[in-house]
């Protein structure tokens, strides 16, 4: 019988084998995408989280996948990652009442297993090796690392009235994204000793407890899909791979 696809890419990735775990949140609301689970809307054919999981399936330098997603989708994550064989799908947990708790539950399954550990939203389907592996690169040197883009637009400060009141000097400022990477014992530590409501991102946490981040080179079409015109954005952005 000919090989499907995803029986061959599983293949190649149980050759390489991987080296470090990622913890991949699918626990967000959705609320901006009128309606519709971003998570398991299709792109191009694909549901999001299954290209999310692809991803680090794909990459070599990935041991093993855990999703943090709301009780009701573990069973549909399940299903997909077996029917896309997805390997290193390991663990599917519930998350928590915000990002960071979502995080450190997912994280807290690498205590003593792991020192360090990536994190990933579970909407960004498009990352890729070379982005995954300039974190990983970059981990090895430091406790917390996140890839970035530069800002080329122009930046405004505008206050609650809708009025510009500053045009903000661009000049190192960076967009943030997903991979981000922690050290696994300093992550847990701090959030047991916060409130988590006021973290943003993983890096966050890790600049709380006093680290300083390491940004490495993300990517354009790295992009997190919070509304149905980015849905259409990843597709255009897929068919001119094709």
């Amino acid at each position: 019988m000919q090989k499907t696809e995803f029986a061959l890419e599983f293949e190649k990735v149980k050759e390489n084998g991987g080296g470090i775990p990622v913890v991949i949140v699918a626990a967000g609301n959705a609320s901006r995408m009128k309606g519709q689970d971003k998570q398991m809307a299709e792109l191009c054919g694909i549901p999001v989280i299954v290209r999310t999981l692809r991803a680090f399936e794909n990459c070599p330098e990935i041991s093993e996948i855990t999703v943090v997603t709301k009780e009701e989708k573990i069973a549909d994550i399940q299903n997909l990652g077996n029917r896309y064989a997805v390997s290193k799908l390991k663990n599917i947990i519930v998350g928590g009442s915000c990002r960071a708790e979502s995080v450190m539950k997912g994280v807290a399954l690498y205590k003593g297993r792991a020192d360090k550990v990536l994190t990933h939203d579970g909407a960004r389907p498009l990352v890729n090796n070379t982005v995954i592996g300039n974190v990983i690169n970059a981990l090895k040197d430091f406790g917390s690392v996140t890839c970035a883009v530069r800002i080329n637009d122009t930046v405004k400060r505008v206050n609650a009235d809708g009025i510009a009141t500053e045009t903000v000097n661009r000049e190192g400022l960076v967009s943030i994204q997903t991979p981000q990477g922690v050290d696994t014992e300093i992550f847990l530590n701090t959030c047991q000793n916060a409130d988590l409501s006021i973290f943003t991102d993983d890096t966050s946490v890790m600049e709380y407890a006093g680290l300083k981040t390491k940004i490495v080179e993300g990517h354009a079409d790295n992009i997190k899909i919070t509304t149905p015109e980015d849905m259409a954005k990843a597709e255009n952005i897929l068919k001119k791979e094709w």
